[in-house]
């Protein structure tokens, strides 16, 4: 059960990193609570994660999840580039997540 909660924490954290910057300074309500929710929900999540996995692997876990999101999204939506290396370097952080996960 940690480690799914551990994952939708993950997701969570791609959402609040995705909302904060479109917040303006939070000078835009939607995206300022959606940010708020989402951050809460992520380190609620990531506590209750830690309650059984140590923290280092919990909390490396968590952000390769949220970096990885967020920056596929970010190059979804056209506003990072795609390019061979990062997909390579992106692709590296899944496996070591996933390596994490089998070490555990």
């Amino acid at each position: 059960m940690s480690w799914f909660v551990l994952a939708v924490s993950g997701v969570l954290e791609a959402v609040w990193a995705t909302a904060l910057g479109r917040t303006e300074g939070f000078s835009r309500l939607g995206p300022s609570l959606v940010f708020v929710t989402a951050l809460s929900g992520s380190m609620a999540g990531l506590a209750y994660a830690m309650r059984d996995l140590p923290v280092g692997t919990a909390y490396a876990v968590w952000v390769g999840i949220g970096a990885v999101l967020t920056i596929l999204y970010a190059m979804s939506t056209g506003q990072e580039s795609v390019s061979a290396p990062k997909v390579l370097f992106l692709t590296l952080i899944v496996g070591s997540v996933i390596g994490l996960k089998l070490a555990h």
